[in-house]
Parts: structure tokens; C-alpha cells; sequence
């Protein structure tokens, strides 16, 4: 028995990834003394006749590092990160007591996160304490205190295939980052002998990428305007409305004609009427990127707030790892008990609810996407105690998805019509009607609207009250903000959930990209950076080679291929661009500088001053910015039934009309002979 704040002669090494999780670790496993050794904490206890110290990380000690100072770098070494990383110099303290109670211990077990990133910290870690032989693996999905005591007694062999996945992925962010970054720098500085941060990277540079590419197409948008009808009908006192059924008026012309049609018919004949009852599946459980894009639409949350606030969660033992994608719940938790538990958390009532309803047959729904590390995001039934108003929203978010995925289908009983004129034009109108609200009493973050429609018989003639007329213009549908890139980075497999976050901060750490209150906008430095990367990297312009590499990080994790030839192949491919860089040094050069106002254009564009084009007044936006507004001014002029003029003066005034569009009409206005082309050519 452990008396006193002393190390025991033998002992096991438990390390953690950070502090709060080894505080969980030992309390959970035993009844621990809490030591400090140069104020870094780590716990005592004995298990029977077993002595066990539990200490931890910090995150990652040990990354690649080289010195080689030049262009291109394919030699590293890893090295600890306090050595060559001033923002890291606190991790030499956690190394440092590690080390010391490193001698003592006959035994050591990684307990960092399971995943690719865990398993790699820790045995980086244990590996250079001399344990690499000595070393066995806890698994675990949450920090709850059944499931570690449980990976405590279950001590597993390394996985040496996830720490070599993780090697690789490390060594391949390195080398893409490290030598494309310096080639952009060494252009820069170059051409005007100063030096910037400017980076690019195997996953980076594909998502600034695709930002650029939404933001040129915000941003030169021309909208169309789309006419519609809404005929409201009367019958028995009940009013409801009817809209075109696969088809609408291309003119404002055709719509007020049809709507003058419709006012002097004075009613729609019912071409046909049916119900139907829909039974609704719940939601499946979180993983991380549908919870980071569920707390972004309902809280505005970024997805760097909700993967941090996810992890406190997890640190807190209130819910199993975060960092998943798996949206399915294995059979072998028990999910009545983890229940029974939230019956006493602040959603008590809903807990109470589910199993009244529920039972013991307490079955969830799946979701497609699996993982092989960890489930779908679970509470673990713990009560949380003094969350902030941010915390408690997600965490509230999480228990309510989580019990859906238990509960009831939701049912609606959808009625439909369809209606037609005395032309045999379409037209249709719908109701529906909730008859069970299953889970939707639980997720209460989905609405149905609500709608009753009249008893309505085929071939009844039903009365027009009044006919609207609507215009809208089309929005170009996209957005540039950071959890639409990241749905974009899970869509093409690129990254990981643990990285995405992070890689999407670091653009706009670099000046690459602005928040402009929800969304974000492109700089004049990423914008060029893209077209840089686009003409010169072409295989960092688009997700394929990056998701092709993931496959193969996937591959070696699997233990079906190894790091070193992946590796190799990274730097084949980097020397093969970068030979074919030097060519274009000093234009890269010229363009970085340019970009950020270290040296004037030569030839400005007449509306902004931007670099034109060779042998044009324009630079490349407001070039494509005329194209578009010339190939749709006039298809604009005709639909609304105007002049080409006032066809352009409309367009200036729209909100979805794209920021350079409107740069080009505003100085169009100013300037007679490019107005007099815009009018006359359309």
C-alpha cells in the first residue's frame, strides 16, 4: 500500500496525452496520491501487490526536423519539438519528469487518444524512454471510469500499424509543406528581398483551392431572374395555395398573362388527390463533422470551437472520443444503464421518456459511415457540473441525438394534389400533418411545417381567390465559410477529423482568407497564391493526389504497405514539380509581391488596378466578370421584357449579383465607351 508521495522501487508507467486525462486514468483505475515533480502533476496508486504511476504528455513531444536550410529538404530526423519550436519549450518540463520516473518502471503502457495521433504521441514518447520492448496499449473510447478500468485489465499489444500510419502522415505533411512553403518564400524574397510566411501543404492547398474557386464564382455571378405563380385557392371557408408543377413562365410577360388567365377562369379543376403516412428514421448519432456542422447552423459555432469543445467534453468523461466518423453505436455498450444515468442530468425528462417508451428494447439506428478506432459519439452518462452556456449547448446537443437515435420514428401524413388549368398546365399543393413525433420529441431541432388542406375530390372545380406574380433572381448557391469547406474536405476524403479543423484556421492565419461575419472572403494574397499553386502544382490544385495518398496511410495502417515506399513516393513527385519551378522563380516572385503591395503593377486594369492581362485593359477577375455579365445582360433584358440599360441597372442593384459584376457596372457608368460595348454587345 502507497502511504506517502514516494515513488515504489517497481512499477508500471501508465503515460496519458494530456494532464486531465491521466488524473481520469488513475482515479479510475485505483485510489491515487496525487505528486507533482517541477509542477507538472502525475498520481500514485496500487492495484493489490502492483505499484503504478500514471504522468502524461502534453500532445505531440517529437516531430521531423532537418537543418538543411535549402531547396528542395528530403532529409529529417525526429526530434524533440522543444529543441527547434519556441512555442513548444513547455514540453521539455513534461519530458523531463517523464524521464525521471522512467527509471522505476518494469512496465509501460500507452494510454494517449486511440487513433493514428495517440498511439504516435505515446510511443514516440516511451520509445525514447527506452520502453519501446516494455510497452503494451490501452484502448478505450471514452474516459468514463467502467471503460478505463476495463482497458486497464485488457492491456493490448502495441499498434505498431497505427503508429507507423501516423509516422507517415506526419512526414508526408512535412515534406509537401516544407518545400512548396519555401519555394513560394524563396520567390518572394527573390523579388523583393523581404521575407514572409507563406505556406502550402498536401491537404492546405487543395481547400484554398477550392475557397478561390467558390469565392471567383460568388464574386462574378451574374443572377437570372426566375418568375413564379402562387394561385390561392378558397374552398369551405379553408384557403391554400398552389404553385406550378414542373414548369414556370420564362418572361414576366408569360407569367402576367397566365395570371390574367387564371383571375378570368376563376378556378382549377383537381386533377388528382392522395394521401400518404411516412415513417421518418431518427437521425443516426454524431460523428465529428456532422456535429461540427449541426452546432454551426443552430449556434454559428466554427469548427474549431465545436472540436474543442468536444474534447473538454470527452476530457470531462461526459462523452466517448470525439474525433470519430463513425455514425453507428456497437452492441456491446450498455446503453440502459448509460440512460438510466441521464436520468438524473439535465435532460432528465427526455432520458425518462425513452425508456418509458422504449423499454429494454433499446436498439439504435446506424448510420452508413464507420471507423475503425471508435463508435459514433455517445454521453457516457456522467452528470456535467458547471459547464458554460457553449459547453452545456453542445453537450445537450449531443445526449438529444443520441437518444433519438434510440427512439420512434416520426410519421407524417402527407396529402398531395394536383390541380390543372383550362390551358392543362400542372399545378400543386401540399399538406402535412404530424400524427407522431417518435424522435422528433427528443432532436427537437428538425421542424415540420404544418399544413391542412380541404377535402378535395378528383374533377372538383376549385374557386382562384387571387393570383401572385414573384420574382427572384438565382443565388449562386455557395458559400465560402469554414464548415462549408470543411463538408467539402469530408466529401473528397481529404484530411482527417482530427485535422480538418486546424487546417482550415491556418488559411486564414496566413492571410489567405477573412471571416466577413458568417462567410468569408478571399485575399488578394490567397487568390494568388491559388492561381500560383494551380499553374505551377497542378497536383495540389485538386483532392486527387492528397486522397490518394489518405488511401495509402489507410493502406499502411491496415499493415498492408509500408511507410517508407509512401514516403519515397512523396518525394519523387515534390522533386518532379520542383524542377520545373526554377523556370518560373522570378514570375512567382513578381505576382507574391504584387499581391501584397510590394511592388506596382505594371500595367493596371482600368477598374482596380489589379495586374491586366497581357494585351488587355482588364485583369483577370474583371475580365471573366464581362464575360458572364456579356453572355447574360442580354438574356436578362429579355426575360424582364427591357432595355439592355435598364436590364443593367437592375442587375447593380441586386443583392446575388457578384462583388467584381458590380465593380465593372459601377465603373461602366463612369466610362461611355465600355457602357456603349456592354449595351450593344450584351
Amino acid at each position: 500500500m502507497i502511504r506517502a508521495c514516494r515513488l515504489p522501487r517497481k512499477y508500471i508507467l501508465v503515460v496519458a496525452e494530456k494532464p486531465k486525462a491521466a488524473q481520469k486514468i488513475a482515479t479510475a483505475i485505483g485510489n491515487p496520491i496525487k505528486c507533482s515533480m517541477r509542477r507538472i502533476p502525475y498520481w500514485v496508486l496500487s492495484i493489490g501487490n502492483t505499484n503504478v504511476v500514471v504522468a502524461s504528455t502534453a500532445g505531440h513531444m517529437y516531430g521531423p526536423y532537418s537543418s538543411n536550410g535549402g531547396l528542395p529538404v528530403f532529409d529529417y530526423e525526429w526530434r524533440p519539438l522543444w529543441e527547434f519550436d519556441k512555442s513548444s519549450k513547455h514540453l521539455k518540463l513534461f519530458f523531463e519528469v517523464l524521464k525521471t520516473l522512467s527509471r522505476g518502471a518494469y512496465l509501460f503502457v500507452n494510454a494517449c487518444d486511440y487513433d493514428i495521433e495517440g498511439s504516435l504521441i505515446g510511443y514516440m514518447v516511451i520509445a525514447n524512454l527506452g520502453g519501446a520492448s516494455r510497452m503494451k496499449r490501452m484502448k478505450f473510447s471514452s474516459l468514463s471510469p467502467l471503460e478505463l478500468r476495463s482497458a486497464f485489465r485488457n492491456l493490448q499489444e502495441p499498434d505498431l500499424e497505427m503508429v507507423e500510419a501516423g509516422r507517415a502522415r506526419h512526414e508526408l505533411d512535412w515534406l509537401w509543406g516544407i518545400n512548396i512553403s519555401r519555394a513560394l518564400m524563396k520567390a518572394f524574397q527573390s523579388a523583393t528581398g523581404r521575407r514572409r510566411i507563406l505556406s502550402a501543404g498536401r491537404v492546405q492547398s487543395p481547400t484554398l483551392i477550392e475557397a478561390v474557386n467558390r469565392w471567383s464564382r460568388i464574386n462574378k455571378h451574374v443572377p437570372l431572374p426566375r418568375f413564379s405563380l402562387t394561385v390561392s385557392l378558397a374552398k369551405d371557408s379553408k384557403e391554400f395555395t398552389a404553385t406550378p408543377l414542373s414548369w414556370s413562365p420564362s418572361t414576366r410577360k408569360e407569367a402576367y398573362r397566365i395570371a390574367e388567365q387564371l383571375k378570368k377562369n376563376g378556378y382549377l379543376i383537381v386533377h388528382d388527390y392522395w394521401e400518404s403516412i411516412e415513417k421518418i428514421r431518427p437521425p443516426p448519432a454524431f460523428n465529428l463533422g456532422d456535429l461540427q456542422a449541426e452546432a454551426s447552423k443552430l449556434f454559428g459555432f466554427s469548427p474549431m470551437k465545436t472540436q474543442k469543445i468536444a474534447e473538454d467534453l470527452y476530457l470531462d468523461a461526459l462523452i466517448s472520443y470525439p474525433r470519430t466518423n463513425s455514425q453507428q453505436l456497437p452492441s456491446t455498450v450498455n446503453y440502459y444503464s448509460i440512460i438510466k444515468q441521464l436520468e438524473r442530468g439535465p435532460l432528465g425528462v427526455l432520458a425518462s421518456r425513452l425508456l418509458k417508451t422504449r423499454g429494454h428494447s433499446l436498439a439504435p439506428i446506424q448510420g452508413k459511415k464507420t471507423d475503425p478506432a471508435h463508435p459514433a459519439i455517445y454521453p457516457t452518462g456522467e452528470t456535467p457540473r458547471g459547464l458554460d452556456k457553449d459547453h452545456m449547448a453542445v453537450y445537450e446537443l449531443i445526449v438529444r441525438r443520441f437518444l433519438a437515435a434510440f427512439a420512434e420514428p416520426l410519421v407524417v401524413k402527407r396529402v398531395t394534389v394536383t390541380l390543372l388549368d383550362d390551358s392543362g398546365r400542372k399545378y400543386r399543393s401540399q399538406g402535412n400533418i404530424v400524427v407522431r413525433k417518435g424522435w422528433l420529441a427528443f432532436y427537437n431541432y428538425y421542424r415540420i411545417d404544418e399544413a391542412m388542406l380541404p377535402d378535395l375530390k378528383k374533377g372538383e372545380k376549385v374557386k382562384v381567390a387571387k393570383v401572385s406574380i414573384g420574382t427572384t433572381w438565382e443565388a449562386p448557391n455557395l458559400r465560402v465559410s469554414k464548415i462549408e469547406l470543411l463538408k467539402w474536405m469530408e466529401s473528397v476524403r481529404i484530411g482527417t477529423e482530427a485535422t480538418r479543423a486546424r487546417i482550415i484556421e491556418i488559411l486564414f492565419k496566413r492571410g489567405y482568407l477573412e471571416p466577413r461575419g458568417p462567410t468569408s472572403e478571399v485575399t488578394e494574397l490567397g487568390y494568388t497564391v491559388a492561381k500560383i499553386l494551380q499553374e505551377l502544382f497542378p497536383q495540389l490544385s485538386t483532392p486527387g493526389l492528397t486522397r490518394e495518398f489518405e488511401e495509402k496511410l489507410d493502406l499502411i495502417r491496415a499493415g498492408k504497405l509500408e511507410r517508407s515506399r509512401v514516403v519515397e513516393e512523396a518525394k519523387s513527385v515534390i522533386k518532379t514539380l520542383l524542377n520545373d519551378y526554377w523556370e518560373r522563380l522570378s514570375m512567382v516572385g513578381s505576382r507574391l509581391a504584387k499581391a501584397l503591395n510590394a511592388r506596382s503593377p505594371e500595367s493596371p486594369c482600368m477598374v482596380c488596378g489589379r495586374e491586366t492581362i497581357e494585351g488587355e485593359n482588364l485583369c483577370e477577375i474583371h475580365t471573366e466578370a464581362l464575360r458572364e455579365l456579356g453572355e447574360k445582360l442580354p438574356v436578362i433584358a429579355e426575360k424582364l421584357g427591357v432595355s439592355r440599360r435598364e436590364a443593367l441597372e437592375r442587375i447593380s442593384k441586386l443583392k446575388h449579383t457578384g462583388a467584381w459584376v458590380k465593380e465593372l457596372i459601377a465603373f461602366a457608368s463612369k466610362n461611355s465607351q465600355m457602357l456603349r460595348a456592354l449595351i450593344d454587345q450584351g
